[in-house]
């Protein structure tokens, strides 16, 4: 039996079953909360046995002051929100977050259990591929026809998250991809990855995962001059698949004719190749300068587009957002998405969210930033604020973030193996 076999086993069984079946279970909409909820019970029992556990684990200590940021940047919102049931339900909503990431840092404790958790994401990133790719030479996939547009693999034509999922975790299956083939399997790895996130038909996709194979690629050479021919190579590779794609998928070359607006200069045709998010920001601004100090509330966002967007509005008078008189449902930009839900205070509270983040990475020593390069890459691209983002507070988006940052958490400060601790 491969020891990548006996991983995937290891992580079928208990302690890491719950917290992978929130990755499993993600097309399947609220099904992921499975998971949730049996790693809320697993805490419990936890804390019931063990009451001090919390003072032997740094790792669960840093994650409780991260969730601290992010569950306070809501609950501040939440006292004058133009929205006070769904900002206040929101904020309770995010407490569930807390036991999953305490439960991934105290069932990951050794980084035998933290590379079986890896394999396991793989496995379901793979399967998730290629099913995508089925979809795109068949027309269907296990989740039926796709749109149009784009594809949408196992999530669903109604549930267009394809592209956005695979690209934000894909580090995990190309870290599995090279630890079995080496080099060579991590680029077989990118290739197959690459044809379902062109597919998908989401731009902010396309420059996470171009993020994510500029980190990988700097990760294996660590060196300026063979990155540079690194990089070449691989834009020389991007660019040939883009041109295939653009070629031979008939949803391809829409997007890209709709994103080749954007050349011609005028605000109008900006704006429409970014599908009206010109006119989102544009309103976002108007929306943090109308509540500076803590924004509109938490989810609030959709309640205050109406306020604030000029009049005949695309996205207030139209059913394309929200619905005919709501207008966009968010920001589509995490740092607006703070700015216009939380104000100012909000953002100083993700602000010092990063910087303690950031003083904890370089502190933990090589080896421990090493075993967490999946985790830490999957977190930088999702939260890389030159794109366009999913709503960081909503309950979908909000999981998958909260679940990596408990996994982060966990990998920084697993036990590593003995040959590792004497070296």
């Amino acid at each position: 039996m491969s020891s990548f076999t006996a991983s995937l086993k290891a992580a079928l069984r208990s302690p890491l079953l719950p917290f992978w079946l929130v990755i499993a279970l993600l097309p399947f909409g609220r099904s992921s909360e499975l998971g949730t909820f049996l790693c809320l019970i697993g805490t419990v029992l936890l804390f019931a046995r063990h009451p001090s556990a919390l003072h032997e684990h740094a790792g669960a200590r840093l994650l409780l002051w991260l969730l601290a940021a992010y569950v306070g940047a809501a609950l501040l919102s939440a006292v004058d929100s133009l929205a006070p049931g769904k900002s206040w339900t929101t904020v309770a909503a995010l407490l569930r977050y807390v036991p999953l990431g305490l439960y991934a840092c105290f069932a990951i404790r050794r980084v035998e259990k933290l590379d079986a958790l890896y394999v396991a994401v793989a496995a379901v990133v793979a399967f998730w591929a290629l099913d995508a790719w089925m979809q795109a030479l068949t027309g269907w996939s296990l989740a039926g026809r796709a749109e149009p547009e784009r594809i949408s693999g196992i999530f669903g034509a109604a549930n267009l998250k394809l592209g956005p999922t695979l690209s934000v975790l894909s580090p995990f299956a190309l870290w599995a991809a090279r630890q079995r083939w080496g080099i060579k399997g991590l680029l077989i790895a990118f290739l197959l990855l690459l044809g379902p996130v062109l597919m998908s038909g989401s731009r902010a996709s396309w420059l996470c995962y171009l993020l994510v194979g500029v980190g990988y690629a700097w990760h294996v050479v660590r060196s300026p001059g063979r990155f540079l021919v690194v990089a070449c190579a691989g834009l020389a590779v991007l660019l040939a698949a883009g041109g295939v794609a653009w070629k031979t998928s008939g949803r391809f070359h829409e997007r890209m004719d709709r994103t080749l607006q954007a050349v011609h200069g005028t605000g109008e045709s900006f704006d429409w190749a970014t599908s009206g998010r010109l006119d989102i920001w544009r309103t976002s601004i108007a929306m943090f300068e109308g509540h500076p100090i803590n924004g509109v509330g938490v989810r609030a966002y959709r309640n205050a587009y109406p306020r604030y967007a000029p009049p005949n509005d695309h996205f207030v008078v139209s059913e394309e957002a929200c619905g005919v008189g709501e207008g966009a449902c968010h920001a589509h930009q995490w740092v607006l998405e703070v700015l216009t839900e939380t104000g100012v205070l909000g953002l100083l509270c993700w602000l010092a969210a990063i910087m303690l983040a950031t003083r904890a990475w370089r502190h933990v020593g090589a080896a421990a930033r090493e075993r967490a390069f999946p985790a830490t890459l999957a977190l930088a691209v999702m939260l890389f604020p030159l794109n366009t983002h999913l709503a960081f507070y909503s309950a979908w988006w909000g999981l998958l973030f909260a679940w990596l940052l408990g996994l982060w958490c966990a990998a920084l400060y697993v036990v590593p193996r003995c040959d590792e601790a004497k070296a």
